[in-house]
């Protein structure tokens, strides 16, 4: 496990592909009846790169994110990260990959409603093994960069949407990860705050050299990253 997690690094610093699907598959079963989501196609995430994911409602786009984000299998088909094959990996590997090499925004922030907003951007450097003084350090610097740092001692229900989904972004890049999936990351906002929220993705997405992977329907939005995926008819590509 720790040799990939060093390979991966090692392969993200020379600004390779981070992320490699193909010929991924999901099938569901509902009730007895298979239902095909995912039906083929693939293609490469590299390093530095923002990639908009789009394609109509209920077309796989979440099911796509979930399966390259380590939160769900396909049913067959290859996802590589970094050169290595997760299909291979146990799940305690999965869990360090996830946890370690990518970051997560959703459309809700999905904040801990008991925890400040400083608790919620420390929280997965400790899972990490990060010591506290360190993880308060870090999350008070991506609490700034994210400009709710004045808000750090205040419950996600004391804040604004717009400063929840802030907060959410900073608790994504907390442990430096080489990857951020987001999923409708302004959808749940207004078209003033949903603007703060989307430049400060793409700035320090770019700061950091990180690579992005986001679904949107926002065509406007799909228009500012470098290249668009579509999903159609199952197909991704």
């Amino acid at each position: 496990m720790v040799n990939i997690l060093k390979s991966l690094s090692k392969v993200s610093k020379r600004g390779d592909v981070v992320l490699s699907v193909r010929d991924i598959k999901r099938t569901f079963i509902e009730g007895g009846q298979p239902l095909d989501i995912l039906t083929g196609g693939g293609f490469d995430l590299h390093r530095g790169e923002i990639v908009a994911l789009v394609g109509p409602s209920g077309c796989g786009k979440s099911t796509l994110l979930q399966c390259v984000g380590l939160l769900d299998k396909p049913t067959s088909g290859s996802i590589m990260l970094g050169g290595s094959s997760i299909h291979k990996m146990d799940d305690e590997t999965r869990t360090m990959l996830r946890r370690n090499k990518i970051g997560f925004v959703y459309q809700r922030h999905n904040l801990i409603s008991d925890f400040t907003a400083l608790e919620n951007v420390v929280l997965p450097m400790l899972a990490s093994g990060l010591g506290e003084d360190d993880a308060v350090a870090r999350a008070s610097k991506l609490l700034k960069l994210a400009n709710v740092l004045h808000r750090a001692s205040h419950l996600p229900g004391e804040m604004s949407g717009g400063e929840q989904q802030r907060t959410a972004v900073a608790r994504a890049l907390a442990n430096n990860p080489d990857i951020l999936l987001a999923d409708e990351p302004t959808g749940s906002l207004d078209p003033k705050h949903a603007g703060v929220v989307f430049d400060l993705l793409l700035d320090l997405v770019r700061k950091n050299k990180m690579a992005m992977l986001f679904v949107t329907h926002d065509m406007s939005l799909a228009g500012r990253a470098d290249r668009t995926i579509t999903i159609k008819n199952g197909i991704v590509g």
